[in-house]
């Protein structure tokens, strides 16, 4: 969040100054909201008024205000973070959609700020599909990382990482908050290929937290591996809050 914020008294003013219409009174707070958004005069991260304050200043019911920002979050206008606010949501971070890359300097690269926060990190014994996925047998752990990527300050990626101990003597060892797992296997087993599989999914309650969602908010998940000299290194799920992130390529015609 950049600190500014929306008062009351500009919202009642615009409010008032909106040309009669027909329209029910959640879709004018809705095109109201919209307009300053699109139109550029409300920017990415500004808080808005909270829902009673709505309700106050425009002297309109709290089931009309609530559907306004119900639907204007949905449709991925606004953020709304339980216990905190309300707020204009950032344009959609985008990342290559059949390239691996380190999420750090995608995020530089927009202009925006990286930053990172440690779930957990410590060796673990996997899943048998995992565990499959890696050459490992059902007896031996694998490091697992858990790190939440943050553009701005705004939770964008949650990685669930597993890495085979073998080709990783180090991993659990690093700060990664000063540089990401991608930085650190590339140094100690430089990527040979990449498999992604991308699918929507329901975040779990623990996951909705982490990245700030809503329940019932769609994500999206990259499952990734990663290869180094001829073997599987890692395996990687990647979930992305579905109203801030998209995958994107081209591909030439022949």
């Amino acid at each position: 969040m950049d600190g500014l914020v929306v008062t009351t008294a500009e919202l009642a003013e615009l409010y008032a100054e909106q040309e009669p219409t027909a329209a029910p009174a959640y879709q004018r707070v809705k095109d109201l909201v919209a307009g300053q958004i699109v139109g550029g005069s409300w920017r990415e991260g500004q808080a808005l008024p909270s829902e009673s304050q709505f309700v106050e200043s425009l002297g309109l019911s709290r089931m009309t205000v609530n559907r306004a920002l119900r639907e204007l979050s949905a449709e991925g206008l606004l953020r709304r973070v339980m216990g905190v606010g309300t707020f204009v949501e950032r344009r959609k971070s985008s990342s290559a959609l059949v390239e691996v890359h380190n999420i750090a300097d995608e995020i530089q690269g927009r202009g925006h700020r990286h930053s990172a926060r440690v779930v957990s990190l410590r060796e673990e014994l996997p899943a048998p599909e995992i565990a499959a996925q890696l050459g490992l047998d059902g007896r031996r752990c694998a490091f697992r990382s858990r790190v939440v990527h943050l553009e701005d300050g705004a939770p964008v990626q949650l990685e669930d990482r597993f890495v085979h101990p073998d080709f990783a003597p180090g991993y659990l060892q690093q700060d990664f908050t000063a540089r990401t797992p991608y930085t650190f296997l590339s140094q100690v087993a430089p990527l040979g290929r990449g498999e992604h599989i991308v699918e929507a999914v329901l975040p779990s309650a623990e996951e909705c937290e982490i990245l700030g969602v809503g329940p019932g908010e769609p994500c999206l998940l990259i499952q990734r591996r990663t290869w180094s000299q001829g073997a599987v290194v890692s395996v990687a799920r990647l979930i992305h809050p579905g109203s801030r992130y998209r995958l994107e390529g081209t591909f030439d015609a022949h």
